[in-house]
């Protein structure tokens, strides 16, 4: 059958490759290292996409769009961050095509090249803080709280369905404040945002910590980040969110009239996640039938596949399922009835499963007579016949259960590889084993590089919860401030 996938203990990568495409969320594109989302990708997307839009605005955020074209100059006015994205970045140099003359189709005009490049968006900080400066004039001026929904290219040479492509979806925020706390606030604000979107809806548990310097965003005095673990022991950066303190005010000149009515610099932050989410859901909780979705993203909730022998019974069927379709919308319930004659049952099973839709309700003609039907979970692949009446209220507990059982599953794995490594030498060893290791570091970016180079791990994070306990780094021996997390990562 189409479901079949490499399994993940002989292949992890291909396993993943292989589920991506057979469970229809994405393929490769014309455009090399581009992808495109599929419909029932794309409809976990906007659920990820709702959901965080429905979180920033209830905390004061606003929505706007920027251009995808910024000036080659733009680039030029902070130095840290051009040179973070300038091997990254596509250039558009013409403006017009014109017919070839030896009428083999189309090529660049030579007369119209640009005055000025113009950079494919890698990230908008330059362009955003360009505009800002005609919006800020006054502390009255002050928060601004804005959010994009947008696609950006980073041309990247090794590309893989959503953790890694040349184009990619995302939101992006930007924010100015009148003072340096407000503007650290909000940046610790928007990481816990992350952290509530991936626990509670994700069902994936993650680390809040900052990043080393050497790890730090282009531009940024610090970035906060999520960090996740993937079933094969790597990590995955999952968010970020970044105090960029005065660099892009100083670099476009965005200053206010203050209270005392002084001018002073703006103070900025910007915070994302993008379409990395998906590969995060799928590497977080999928086994080797496919997917396996927690009810708080999965397109439809329930999926129902009537069994019958002919088409009086499929009406008989047909009019128990509207009532049972009724109740579950009553409920808040999403639902797909697939009565579709062209496949049978066997194969809908199959393809929900590998789709990893929640929960599966089959119901025939004689469950009807019985008042009865039979409830599958994707989780655990258990299987209970239960009574018709009153079946909303029962789906809706199941799939809450659902939802904490694979958020538990998740949490026991990453507490299963996590541990404290204390000298180099086991350091080395351990890594091999994947996972999470907690080890103290002298805080400098040579010990860091080092480590990187001989053991292909990095610092995803310094935690800000947990263990604080001074100790001394592994390498070198120095003093270090509190243990570490060290991972290879995606």
């Amino acid at each position: 059958m189409a479901k079949e996938l490499t399994p993940r203990s002989e292949n992890y990568s291909q396993w993943y490759n292989d589920l991506v495409v057979k469970a229809d969320l994405a393929e490769g594109s014309a455009v090399r290292g581009c992808m495109v989302i599929k419909p029932y990708g794309y409809a976990i997307w906007e659920k990820i996409q709702h959901e965080l839009d429905r979180m920033f605005k209830e905390t004061g955020h606003v929505n706007a769009y920027f251009p995808l074209f910024i000036p080659k100059s733009f680039l030029s006015k902070e130095a840290d961050h051009v040179e973070g994205f300038a091997k990254e970045c596509a250039v558009v140099t013409h403006y017009r095509l014109k017919t070839n003359p030896d009428g083999s189709g189309v090529v660049v005009d030579p007369d119209a090249k640009l005055e000025e490049e113009l950079i494919v968006r890698p990230t908008s900080e330059t362009i955003i803080w360009s505009t800002y400066k005609n919006w800020i004039h006054s502390y009255r001026d002050l928060p601004i709280l804005c959010n994009q929904w947008a696609n950006v290219v980073r041309w990247e040479m090794r590309t893989r369905l959503f953790l890694r492509t040349a184009e990619f979806l995302w939101q992006e925020g930007h924010t100015a404040h009148a003072t340096r706390e407000e503007a650290e606030k909000e940046a610790k604000k928007m990481l816990n945002v992350y952290a509530d979107f991936a626990e509670n809806f994700m069902a994936i548990p993650v680390i809040k910590g900052v990043k080393s310097a050497n790890e730090r965003f282009a531009g940024a005095l610090e970035t906060y980040c999520i960090e996740a673990l993937m079933q094969d022991g790597k990590a995955l950066q999952a968010g970020t969110s970044h105090f960029l303190g005065q660099n892009f005010a100083k670099a476009f000149d965005v200053t206010f009239l203050n209270k005392e009515n002084k001018q002073e610099l703006v103070w900025a932050t910007s915070w994302g996640v993008s379409t990395r989410l998906m590969g995060a859901l799928i590497m977080s909780h999928s086994d080797d039938d496919g997917l396996i979705l927690p009810p708080n993203l999965a397109p439809y909730q329930v999926v129902i596949v009537p069994i019958y022998k002919n088409e009086e019974q499929l009406a008989t069927i047909d009019a128990t399922v509207a009532e049972i379709t009724q109740a579950l919308k009553a409920q808040g319930i999403t639902f797909k009835y697939d009565n579709a004659d062209n496949k049978r049952p066997g194969f809908k099973f199959a393809d929900y499963e590998l789709k990893g839709v929640p929960v599966r309700l089959a119901i025939g003609a004689r469950d009807i007579e019985n008042g009865t039907i039979e409830v599958f979970r994707r989780d655990t692949k258990e299987k209970e016949t239960v009574s018709i009446n009153g079946i909303e209220n029962y789906v809706k507990e199941l799939l809450a259960d659902i939802q904490k059982n694979i958020f538990k599953k998740a949490l026991d794995y990453r507490k299963s590889v996590t541990r404290n490594v204390d000298t180099y030498d086991e350091f080395k060893v351990e890594i091999e084993k994947g996972g999470l290791l907690l080890c103290h570091w002298d805080g400098t970016p040579e010990t860091e590089e080092k480590i990187k180079e001989e053991t292909k791990a990095t610092i995803r994070c310094i935690p800000l919860e947990g263990d604080k306990t001074p100790g001394f780094c592994m390498v070198t021996g120095k003093p270090s401030k509190q243990r570490v997390v060290f991972a290879r990562a995606y």
